[in-house]
């Protein structure tokens, strides 16, 4: 069987931060990109849930400053090399990715709204201009035909994208969405596309390969799934079903499994699940990432978080808006007590 190399992208340091409210620990870092570089992944991507410059009252917190993650993260690569996401209105030029270019950051996976393209050309110019690899990402697939989402792709591709990844933001595709979108791109592009999977259905697997089967040569899957949501492609499973298949792949299987079972250790109190909160997430074409501040403010309001997740979708919310989860459980709160009043 002929099959080309895949590129394997392990985010379990940056999509899982969002698992744990961003409280990813130094110790957490420095063990789980040991054993990262042991495994011969590609990339490991570290840093906020929101990527570079994204720590914050808004969306959260992190525990450790951005320049310390990467700098211990720096420390425990060798083979494996150092990747940051980026989302313009978070990442400044000047300052996050100049930053991040000084300590040693590999790859800038620079991201948007998948119709908003537009807003990385002056991150992905730069990124490229200093000599670094940069990749163009786009976000919450679901909500674009396959028609747009290479047009979007060809604007990241002229601005000197290397690569172009699609994430199922909201893990509310199918594998036939995504055979049909990845296939459209695969064709359409002079550059490698790649697939990013959630689980909020539980067709991170099926959707990772679907993308494969369709000319995808990048994918993205972190150990146990620890990401946002329901969590994204265990890698572990991903890398084993790969080999399954007979794709070729630089990680090593025995290594990847050895990195999950670390990551039982080090992430056990914020491993995701599948549950009632998650799955309508997904129904609902959500980013995975509003799990923990939905349910938040559902518990606040008292009302039923899944009522905010549907009303979040019903608003076409995306990432980075992080400010309107409130405002729709208030007036879910308000609804809930004027149908509650006595009828005359």
């Amino acid at each position: 069987m002929n099959r080309a190399t895949i590129v394997v992208t392990d985010p379990t340091l940056r999509d899982g931060s969002h698992a744990c409210s961003h409280q990813i620990t130094a110790e957490q870092i420095l063990k789980y990109a040991t054993a990262a570089e042991a495994a011969k992944v590609d990339y490991l991507e570290v840093g906020h849930g929101n990527g570079l410059g994204a720590s914050s009252l808004q969306v959260g917190l992190s525990l450790v400053p951005e320049c310390e993650m990467l700098k211990i993260a720096r420390s425990c690569l060798s083979q494996t090399r150092l990747s940051v996401h980026v989302m313009p209105g978070f990442a400044t030029i000047k300052r996050e990715i100049a930053g991040a270019v000084d300590l040693g950051v590999d790859l800038f996976r620079v991201g948007a709204h998948c119709t908003e393209a537009d807003l990385t050309q002056r991150h992905i110019s730069y990124v490229r201009n200093v000599g670094k690899e940069a990749w163009g990402i786009l976000m919450m697939i679901h909500m674009t035909s396959k028609e747009v989402l290479l047009e979007e792709a060809k604007k990241m591709q002229s601005y000197g994208a290397q690569g172009i990844v699609l994430m199922d933001s909201a893990g509310a595709s199918f594998p036939h969405d995504v055979t049909q979108k990845i296939g459209t791109l695969a064709k359409g592009l002079e550059v490698p596309v790649g697939f990013h999977a959630h689980n909020n259905l539980g067709l991170s697997i099926a959707n990772s390969i679907a993308a494969l089967e369709a000319g995808a040569r990048i994918v993205d899957g972190t150990a146990r799934g620890f990401g946002a949501g329901a969590g994204n492609a265990p890698i572990e499973l991903l890398v084993a079903a790969m080999q399954r298949l007979g794709y070729k792949f630089k990680a090593d299987l025995y290594k990847v499994l050895d990195a999950a079972e670390l990551a039982d250790e080090l992430f056990k109190e914020n491993l995701p699940t599948s549950n009632a909160v998650t799955i309508v997430s997904g129904l609902a074409g959500v980013f995975s990432g509003f799990a923990k501040p939905v349910i938040r403010a559902a518990k606040q309001m008292d009302v039923d978080p899944r009522d905010v997740f549907f009303e979040l979708g019903q608003r076409k919310v995306v990432g980075g808006q992080e400010d309107l989860i409130l405002e729709v459980a208030t007036d879910l709160a308000r609804r809930k007590k004027i149908s509650d009043l006595p009828k005359s």
